[in-house]
C-alpha cells in the first residue's frame, strides 16, 4: 500500500454480476479481497452489479449469494445493489459535462461507423465531431436521442498495479468512451467509478481482464476530483490444460463443488493457494491466512487448477473438522449414499466411526463410501466378489466366531478386545487369519470399504455385529 492508504481504513468490495452462479475466479478475487481487508482491520464489501436488465436475475443473485454464504464469506454492511444508485451515475455525468471533462454525442450508427474508420485511419482511438461543441454541419433535429461521452485528454495515464506493477497507456489509444447511453442508463465504466467513490472503496481487487478498465477509470476519477483507489488486478485461473477456464474443464461455480463433496474451509485455503503463496504455506486456516495476506504475494502468472491438489487440500481440512460439522456438511452425502436419511442408530455408528476414516478420504463423497459400512441397513445384500468368501465350508467358523463373539459383553466391546478374541480362535484351529478375515468382513460391511476388523466390530457396536452375522448366515447358508 501506498503511504497515504496506510493511514486510512481499508475498504474493499467484491461485485459481481448477477448473471449466473458465483464462479471459482469471482470467488478467489472475493477471498483476495476479503482476507486483504481483515488483514489490514478493514472492511469487506459486496455491491451486486445488476444494471444490465436483460441479463440480471434475482435467481442469480440468490446463487450467488448462496454461493458466498457457503464459502463462509460474510460481507461487512448491507448489500448495495447497483440499479438502485442510478441518480448519482447521473448526477455524475452531469458534473462531467459542467466541467468539460465529458460531452453530448448525436452521431447516428451510421456516423459512428465513419467516425470509427477515420480514427482507425489516423492511429487513434474514437473520437466524435461532438467532443469540441456543436459541428458547424449536420445539426441534429430537435428532441434527437443522445449519448454521454468522456472525453479524454491528451497525455498518459499511469497506474502502479500492486500486482502487475507500473502500467502507463497512451491516452490517445482510449476511445471517448460512452457513460450514458441513449436511454440515459449508465455504461459500467461509469458506475462502477461513482459506486466505488460512494463507498469508500480504496483497494480495488479483481481479474486482470480488467487492467485496461483502471486506466480509463483512473481518468474519470481525476476529472471528477475525486480520489483514485489502489488497483490489483490478478491473473485469470486456466484450465489444467493452460487454456482459459471453460465448461469443458468442468465445475466452474462454487455450489458445483459444493455439490462435489469439497467443503468450505478446504475451497477458501485451495482457491487462495491458486495464484498466492507465502513461503512453504501449503494448509492454512482463515486465522492462519488473516495475518500474513498482502497482495503483492499474488503472482503475476495465471494459476492453473490442479484438481488432486484441490482434493489433498479438501482431505486435511476435512481432518482439521470436528466430528458435528463433518456431520452437518456431509447430511446430503451419507443420505445419498445410503438411499435415505440415517436413524438415530446409524447416525451415533456414523459418529463414532468418522474420527477412524476421515483421513482416507479426501471429499464428502469418498467419506460417505468410506462410512456406508457402518450406515447400511441390515440386512445386508452381498452380491458379487463380495460373495466369493461365504463358501459352504466356512459356515461352521462363522458360526464358531458367532459365538465367540456372542461371548463378549457389551462393556468391554473394543478393538484390542476383539482382536484378541478372534486370534485365540485362530491359534486354537490352528488356521490363518485370512481363513475367517474375508467371510466374517463379506457378512458384517457386504464389500463396502472397510478399517480393520476388529476396529469395524467395535464401530458397528456388538448388537448390529452380532445381528449381522446372523443375517448372513440365514441368508447364504
Amino acid at each position: 500500500m501506498s503511504p497515504k492508504q496506510r493511514t486510512a481504513k481499508v475498504v474493499t468490495r467484491f461485485a459481481p454480476s448477477p448473471t449466473g452462479f458465483l464462479h471459482i475466479g469471482g470467488a478467489r478475487t472475493a477471498l483476495f479481497s476479503y482476507y486483504f481487508a481483515k488483514r489490514h482491520g478493514g472492511e469487506f464489501l459486496l455491491r451486486v452489479e445488476d444494471t444490465d436488465k436483460k441479463r440480471s436475475t434475482a435467481e442469480a443473485t440468490q446463487a450467488i449469494l448462496y454461493g458466498m454464504d457457503w464459502l463462509g464469506l460474510s460481507h461487512d454492511g448491507d448489500i448495495v445493489y447497483q440499479s438502485q444508485n442510478a441518480d448519482k451515475h447521473h448526477a455524475a455525468a452531469e458534473a462531467l459535462i459542467e466541467s468539460g471533462h465529458a460531452y453530448p454525442c448525436y452521431l447516428t450508427p451510421d456516423e459512428i461507423a465513419e467516425e470509427r474508420q477515420k480514427s482507425h485511419d489516423e492511429g487513434r482511438a474514437f473520437r466524435s465531431s461532438w467532443r469540441d461543441g456543436e459541428p458547424t454541419s449536420n445539426k441534429p433535429p430537435k428532441d434527437a436521442p443522445f449519448v454521454v461521452r468522456f472525453k479524454v485528454p491528451d497525455g498518459e495515464t499511469n497506474i502502479n498495479d500492486q500486482v502487475q506493477g507500473s502500467i502507463t497507456w497512451n491516452n490517445k489509444d482510449f476511445d471517448d468512451l460512452i457513460l450514458l447511453r441513449a436511454d440515459g442508463s449508465p455504461v459500467y465504466m461509469l458506475a462502477v467509478v461513482v459506486d466505488d467513490h460512494d463507498m469508500g472503496v480504496t483497494h480495488v481487487i479483481r481479474g486482470d481482464d480488467h487492467l485496461i478498465n483502471a486506466g480509463r477509470q483512473k481518468l474519470i476519477y481525476q476529472a471528477l476530483g475525486w480520489d483514485v483507489p489502489e488497483f490489483s488486478h490478478v491473473p485469470l485461473i486456466f484450465g489444467p490444460d493452460g487454456k482459459k477456464l471453460s465448461k469443458r474443464h468442468g465445475a466452474l461455480g462454487v455450489d458445483a463443488y459444493a455439490d462435489m463433496g469439497y467443503i468450505p474451509a478446504g475451497m477458501r485455503n485451495y482457491l487462495t493457494r491458486l495464484g498466492w503463496s507465502h513461503g512453504d504455506m501449503e494448509v492454512f486456516d482463515d486465522a492462519e491466512v488473516t495475518e500474513i495476506f498482502e497482495l503483492t504475494d499474488i503472482n503475476k502468472a495465471p494459476a492453473r487448477l490442479d484438481f488432486d491438489k484441490m482434493a489433498f487440500i479438501n482431505g486435511e481440512h476435512m481432518v482439521r473438522t470436528d466430528v458435528d460439522t463433518l456431520l452437518s456438511y456431509g447430511q446430503k452425502f451419507f443420505a445419498d449414499k445410503n438411499e435415505g436419511p440415517l436413524n438415530a442408530a446409524q447416525t451415533k455408528r456414523l459418529t463414532a466411526t468418522l474420527p477412524h476414516i476421515t483421513s482416507r478420504a479426501n471429499t464428502l463423497i469418498e467419506l460417505a463410501d468410506k462410512a456406508y459400512f457402518v450406515t447400511r441397513e441390515r440386512p445386508i445384500e452381498i452380491t458379487g466378489k463380495a460373495k466369493k468368501p461365504l463358501k459352504p465350508d466356512t459356515e461352521s467358523r462363522l458360526r464358531d466366531l458367532h459365538s465367540v463373539l456372542k461371548g463378549i459383553t457389551e462393556d468391554v466391546w473394543v478393538d484390542p478386545n476383539i482382536l484378541e478374541h478372534l486370534q485365540a480362535y485362530i491359534a486354537k484351529e490352528d488356521i490363518g487369519f485370512g481363513k475367517i478375515g474375508a467371510p466374517l468382513r463379506a457378512c458384517l460391511t457386504g464389500g463396502a470399504p472397510s478399517p480393520d476388523l476388529s476396529l469395524v466390530l467395535e464401530l458397528l457396536g456388538r448388537d448390529e455385529a452380532l445381528g449381522r452375522i446372523e443375517d448372513c448366515l440365514n441368508t447364504y447358508f
